[in-house]
């Protein structure tokens, strides 16, 4: 194989979620807080792009320590009731890559144990190493630690990785570490994630299909 782990974002990546569990938890911890929000799912998208999920919340949505505390614990609670599905595709190539001699590893910024959860509840291979929202916030994504321990865990060259993500913070991590980087397109029309990535990622898959044709 060309490309012998793939590291791969979880949300809008291989599960749909932030429509489905991840807006609609927002949208109610608001409601809970202060009567609700204009923030649309569209822009709740892309702030999620660029800046970033935190710089989102307490730059741009304003929530201080305590609230991002609050809302953290809010979110973790919805998402143990909620279980994404993975898109139709990924489940018989994640497969078919596993079976290939394949490794395959997360980093994300669910937290590990839904993660698996998510993977399991779907009928998904389980990674051999996930980096999730636990893992400590100065080597987080979009910090490229995670894809430096994979390289040094399986004896792997940067080369020999590529990372598949819908978000910048995935495309800012791999870039750090000079790994191969492919968009993944599949999770909605959003012109501005759609045309930054275009602009500045090597590769763009629209769909499942075409990162399948890509890595196997």
């Amino acid at each position: 194989m060309k490309y012998r782990c793939l590291v791969l974002d979880h949300d809008d990546t291989v599960v749909n979620s932030t429509a489905t569990i991840h807006y609609p938890a927002f949208v109610a911890f608001m409601e809970k807080l202060r009567g609700g929000t204009d923030i649309t799912l569209e822009e709740y998208f892309v702030y999620n792009f660029d800046p970033g999920v935190l710089p989102f919340f307490q730059e741009i949505v304003g929530l201080n320590h305590e609230e991002m505390l609050a809302e953290e614990a809010f979110w973790r609670e919805y998402v143990r009731h909620h279980v994404p599905k993975a898109y139709p595709g990924m489940k018989e190539l994640l497969w078919d890559y596993k079976k290939a001699g394949g490794i395959l590893c997360v980093t994300s910024h669910s937290f590990g144990d839904y993660i698996r959860r998510d993977y399991r509840e779907n009928g998904l291979p389980d990674p051999d190493l996930v980096f999730g929202w636990e893992v400590p916030k100065a080597i987080r994504k979009p910090e490229p630690h995670s894809l430096f321990e994979i390289e040094r865990r399986f004896g792997l060259k940067a080369e020999e990785l590529i990372v598949l993500d819908d978000l910048k913070p995935g495309y800012d991590m791999a870039k750090a570490a000079g790994v191969p980087f492919a968009a993944a397109g599949w999770a909605g029309e959003y012109p501005a994630i759609e045309a930054f990535m275009r602009k500045n990622c090597d590769i763009y898959c629209k769909t499942i299909e075409e990162f399948r044709q890509l890595v196997l």
